[in-house]
């Protein structure tokens, strides 16, 4: 059995509000949370990136910038800063100095402490009871599938669906799904012969099958039904 290291739990995190703390010092805080405290996990996913207060001052100068009808080059020229460096902040790749941000937020006709609203960071949940997923209507349902969204991801730069996937005994086989991203499928009940590109699985309860979903892929024959199975649907959130 893996062992699992128990974390301390965070209270949660204040909004920088203070202009006197520059955004080094901040940014140490975070990645410190617990100064001594063992945070190994027995994930492989790295940590999150010391990058989170620059990304989110990025996004609120960008934000504010916008909602002024601004260009980038109108706001640098008015905060006496360089288009580049704009385009780097906004993009969160620049850690700007306080003088740069107090001309920024001046720019901006805003206060300094509005540039970190956005910092206080939201850890998004969705609990789904039982049998109250939403029916979605996907290119499957037209050949007996029906689909239940067990969650939904409201930020973060990856959308991920998951789904429980019902086969009833009319459902017609169809392989010819194919979308981006990675899917990850998980037999719950019943057989099917699935397949992905030129091969073919045969899914029984307690397997699974995790494949690039931009290949051809789909239930080739149903072995044993009704069948159900979870499949988790992982792609890059669209930029608008």
């Amino acid at each position: 059995m893996a062992q699992v290291t128990k974390l301390p739990v965070a209270a949660g995190r204040k909004k920088a509000a203070h202009a006197s703390v520059d955004i080094e010092t901040m940014r140490s805080a975070q990645a410190h949370p617990f100064p001594g405290a063992d945070l190994a996990t027995v994930s492989n996913a790295p940590r999150d990136g010391a990058q989170t207060l620059e990304k989110a001052l990025g996004h609120q100068v960008r934000t504010l910038r916008r909602q002024r009808n601004l260009s980038a080059s109108e706001l640098g020229q008015a905060a006496s800063i360089s288009l580049g460096m704009v385009s780097k902040i906004e993009n969160g790749q620049s850690s700007p100095s306080l003088s740069t941000m107090n001309s920024l937020a001046r720019a901006l006709d805003v206060p300094l402490s509005s540039l970190f609203s956005t910092f206080e960071e939201k850890r998004d949940c969705s609990y789904v009871e039982r049998g109250k997923g939403v029916i979605i209507e996907r290119r499957g349902t037209k050949v007996g599938h029906i689909y239940e969204l067990l969650g939904a991801s409201l930020g973060g730069d990856l959308v991920v669906e998951p789904y429980l996937i019902a086969l009833e005994d009319d459902a017609e086989p169809y392989t010819t799904f194919n979308h981006s991203g990675i899917e990850l499928i998980y037999m719950l009940t019943g057989e099917v012969l699935y397949r992905h590109s030129n091969h073919d699985y045969n899914l029984k309860p307690g397997d699974s099958l995790m494949f690039d979903s931009a290949g051809l892929h789909g239930p080739v024959q149903y072995i044993r039904t009704p069948s159900t199975y979870v499949a988790v649907i992982i792609y890059p959130r669209p930029s608008l």
